[in-house]
């Protein structure tokens, strides 16, 4: 399995577990352990899971917990006017803030892979608009974020 794969992976199981301890009110440490435990590369109800790449998967988990203010404030203002992401379905806001750490933390993933890789993620789950949502408010916040990627493509 490459690497892309094993990230792909991590970054389906970070959007799993944060959805977990919102629905569950679980802690990271607790998802942490679970997820490793009993979903990772395993198969659950006749679902295969992925395999991860787990030192990615634990940085990208426990960056979101630990920088969630700035992550939940650079979300909600690239959302609409009026429509906060406390608002947002709840597999949606796993999505986009684990795709709103990666852009503000990890600048060894170029954003256009990051903003691709949470569409893939998000299809995983859904098939109609929230997939064309995340996209455009990813979009934003990479070139917030990361100006420079953009303004250097065209240069």
């Amino acid at each position: 399995m490459s690497r892309a794969e094993m990230r792909r992976g991590a970054r389906l199981s970070v959007v799993q577990a944060l959805y977990e301890m919102e629905i569950g009110g679980r802690g990271v440490i607790e998802a942490m352990a679970e997820f490793e435990a009993f979903w990772i590369g395993k198969e659950v109800e006749e679902i295969e899971l992925p395999k991860a790449e787990l030192a990615f998967f634990r940085d990208l988990l426990g960056g979101v917990v630990r920088e969630q203010r700035l992550v939940d404030r650079s979300v909600d203002e690239v959302l609409a006017t009026g429509w906060p992401l406390k608002r947002v379905e709840a597999v949606v806001r796993a999505v986009l803030r684990a795709g709103a750490y990666e852009l503000a933390f990890r600048k060894d993933v170029p954003a256009r892979a990051v903003i691709s890789e949470y569409v893939a993620v998000a299809r995983a789950f859904y098939e109609g608009e929230e997939i064309g949502m995340i996209n455009a408010v990813l979009d934003k916040m990479a070139r917030d974020f990361r100006a420079d990627e953009f303004d250097a493509a065209t240069a």
